[in-house]
């Protein structure tokens, strides 16, 4: 018995028998799979991004004003934002596919009852709003955990391909919205209900199709021909959400993505009223078709900045939005008074703020780890949450005053002077951060 077992030990040295690693290596699923699947999530979950489709619509079926029409929006970035912390943890124990799946789930489901209730404002927030933004948050951060621990050498890369899906997702859905739910106001109240119910249709089969997809790579696995960059003794690898709340990088890597979220999201925000009313000289398309542009460089600024700052580091792509954001703040916009000025302002605002989105993921991964980021990225992504919830509204509300005082050119400059400030203060603090050590 003993010669059998080291005849067999003889022939596994010799190759004879299959070794069990590289069995594993050719059960694995090609990683550019996932990062398709991803972008396809994305894609999906950039819905919430074309919710300015529905207001009009719905103000002329039910006689709705503005601020019932923006509530779902403002519910759903709401529960967006707290899904991600609490899909964060739990994608880490489970894995992204049954988070992913939920959050399909939950998507398709407000859709469906947004069908059935949302004639209603009160139906249409807890669907849409509060079911429907909670299905977002917990898709929306599977496919940023499972490409970062897939792509360790092409972090802000993958992410930024993945994050752009969401970007332009409103690119999409904005013309399919429009053909779904026709012109004839008087057909509103059957098209709206009808289109929630296609809607829900696609995401129950996309969303939760793209999350089957998903899976984590074993312990250990790293791109072949990729070596991980060698990393002095007093680094640490992984930290769980407590560990790296206990790290003082945590906090300043925060205040970065409240500022660069806030002064994007405040310029996406009075984008449209901005170019009716300081762009109308020289306007050559609508100001929903000059959205439609932003979307572009949105999504474009995900890919370019993510891959840009796989090859100058973080730090230098981020000094590098907020010199841009601050020519846009500080130039072109305060004193715009025609069409191209203000579209360019806008667009390279909209080109900056797509690059937080994707750097920030990869930057949280390099500082605390990919095992737990998950959990460790839906902490930090509750500065884009509270940038939305506060910032935009205080801004506008300059800007409204204004209006009513008759000085609308001096509120949009003084806005736009502040936000070139933020993004001062920001650099400044890109330019404090270091990597935590022991």
């Amino acid at each position: 018995m003993i010669a059998d077992a080291a005849e067999g030990v003889a022939v596994a040295r010799h190759g004879i028998i299959p070794r069990l690693d590289l069995i594993m290596e050719r059960s694995l699923p090609n990683r550019w799979t996932l990062a398709a699947a991803a972008v396809l999530m994305q894609v999906c979950l950039g819905i919430i991004y074309a919710w300015s489709v529905f207001r009009g619509p719905l103000s002329q079926a039910y006689g709705w004003d503005k601020t019932v029409t923006i509530a779902p929006y403002r519910w759903s970035t709401l529960f967006f934002t707290i899904a991600m912390v609490i899909a964060g943890f739990w994608q880490d124990k489970k894995g992204p596919r049954v988070v992913g799946t939920v959050g399909g789930l939950l998507l398709g489901t407000g859709c469906l009852l947004a069908s059935m209730f949302g004639h209603t404002p009160m139906g249409l927030v807890l669907s849409y709003g509060v079911v429907a933004g909670l299905g977002v948050g917990f898709a929306y951060v599977t496919p940023i955990a499972t490409c970062v621990k897939w792509f360790p050498d092409k972090r802000g890369m993958v992410v930024g391909l993945a994050v752009m899906g969401f970007g332009i997702g409103s690119l999409v859905f904005a013309p399919l919205l429009e053909v779904l739910m026709g012109s004839d106001p008087a057909k509103f109240t059957e098209t709206i209900p009808r289109t929630f119910l296609i809607l829900s249709g696609l995401f129950f089969v996309l969303v939760t199709g793209a999350a089957q997809m998903y899976q984590v790579p074993p312990p250990g696995w790293k791109p072949e021909g990729w070596n991980p960059p060698a990393a002095s003794g007093a680094r640490r690898a992984d930290y769980s959400a407590a560990e790296m709340l206990g790290t003082w990088q945590f906090y300043p890597v925060w205040a970065m993505y409240f500022i660069g979220s806030a002064i994007g999201l405040t310029a996406i925000g009075e984008a449209a009223p901005l170019i009716r009313e300081r762009g109308a000289t020289g306007m050559i398309m609508s100001a929903a078709a000059a959205l439609g542009v932003m979307a572009v460089f949105n999504g474009a600024g995900r890919l370019g900045w993510g891959s840009l700052s796989d090859r100058i580091g973080r730090t230098r792509a981020i000094l590098g939005m907020c010199g841009l954001y601050a020519v846009a703040c500080a130039v072109l916009l305060p004193s715009a008074t025609t069409f191209w000025p203000v579209l360019a302002g806008i667009c390279l605002i909209g080109f900056c703020y797509g690059g937080y989105l994707a750097i920030l993921p990869s930057l949280t991964a390099d500082y605390w780890g990919s095992k737990n980021i998950g959990a460790n990225y839906g902490i930090v992504f509750s500065a884009w949450g509270a940038a939305g919830f506060v910032v935009p509204g205080y801004f506008a509300a300059i800007i409204e005053r204004s209006k009513q005082a008759g000085q609308l050119g001096a509120g949009y400059t003084q806005v736009f002077h502040s936000l070139a400030a933020m993004a001062a203060v920001c650099a400044v603090v890109a330019l404090a951060c270091r990597r935590p050590v022991k």
